[in-house]
């Protein structure tokens, strides 16, 4: 994207934001607001607590005259915060981690968590690690294992997945038998910092929402196999933006989401083979995209009014969700400034 499209993308971004009043669904103080915001195929998605309370979970690419941090700050100032009480750090790729240098440029940061070292022999992610290391300073930085807690007041948020290590028993939830494991293939593992990714899952009230990542299919499979440790959820960020190295059938199928969401990028991810995975999942409402998986074809892209950047349009929209402590939620499209709402179960 060249810098003058950059700059208007994201000034696309903040008038979508300003009109935000009369265009889209507004939160209450008691609700959880969730921004799915448009990095280009990388992540950051920022989660606002009913007391304000904040946590943003990667921080999207390096460079581009600071888009992705510009970006967040816009949602920020939707949200009514000045500051990101915690920075969660899936994994040390570019597209996850490459914008703390411009993010703590602009941003007040309390904490930043992450899975410990970089685990990935590429000269690559060698310095975007190093990148993040020296941008942080003395900002507290704190290692999370699987089972570790949060605290972000209001909510409850715990690491499911860690440094290649999984959660053995998630509180408050009965491990059942998944019939979808009989015929799930065996997957590899592969070396790189995607397995390794860093996870969650959100509970506000009965409302659940499970971010893990790019945690791909080796690593999906224990979750969920033989037993299923998660349970259902009602809003699913579609794994590793929808690339068909993650979002295994047995585990899509067993987490059983109402709602999925794919941070995909115009050519990045949104693979037909993921896509129509997440898509016949059952009891699935609807599959929200970032963009137009614009090498994929019609049969594999969602419905245009559940898509944020359409092919040939401005970048910049994005997912606004509001959460009820009942597990009603809805979905606004700043595209459109449409909102769709899905009650309670």
């Amino acid at each position: 994207m060249s810098p003058i499209r950059a700059l208007l993308a994201t000034g696309m971004l903040t008038l979508f934001l300003a009109l935000a009043p009369s265009t889209q669904a507004q939160s209450k103080g008691s609700d959880l607001t969730i921004y799915i915001i448009d990095v280009e195929g990388g992540q950051a998605t920022l989660l606002v607590s009913p007391s304000g309370g904040s946590m943003l979970v990667d921080t999207g690419w390096p460079g581009n005259n600071g888009r992705d941090a510009q970006r967040i700050q816009a949602a920020m100032r939707d949200a009514g915060i000045s500051k990101i009480d915690k920075v969660f750090i899936t994994h040390f790729h570019t597209d996850h981690v490459g914008g703390v240098p411009n993010l703590v440029e602009h941003i007040k940061v309390g904490e930043f968590l992450d899975h410990g070292e970089n685990r990935e022999d590429s000269d690559v992610t060698r310095h975007d690690y190093a990148a993040y290391v020296k941008a942080i300073g003395t900002t507290p930085r704190r290692t999370v294992h699987p089972g570790d807690t949060i605290d972000i007041p209001g909510l409850s948020t715990i690491v499911l997945e860690a440094d290649g290590e999984h959660i053995k028993a998630v509180p408050d939830v009965k491990p059942t038998p998944n019939s979808y494991c009989a015929t799930e293939p065996k997957w590899d593992l592969d070396t790189t910092e995607n397995p390794r990714s860093a996870g969650i899952l959100v509970r506000f009230g009965k409302f659940r929402f499970l971010d893990l990542g790019d945690l791909t299919k080796a690593k999906e499979i224990p979750l969920v196999c033989p037993y299923n440790l998660i349970g259902h959820v009602d809003l699913y960020l579609v794994n590793h933006h929808g690339f068909n190295l993650s979002n295994s059938k047995a585990f899509v199928d067993a987490i059983h989401p109402r709602v999925a969401i794919m941070d995909n990028g115009a050519h990045k991810a949104g693979s037909p083979e993921a896509w129509q995975t997440v898509h016949d999942s059952p009891g699935l409402l609807d599959l929200w995209m970032l963009h137009t998986a614009e090498d994929s074809d019609a049969a594999h892209n969602s419905a245009d009014a559940l898509i944020a950047n359409l092919k040939g349009g401005s970048d910049g929209a994005y997912f606004k969700v509001i959460a009820h402590d009942d597990g009603s939620f809805n979905v606004t499209n700043s595209r459109t400034g449409t909102t769709k709402d899905y009650p309670h179960e």
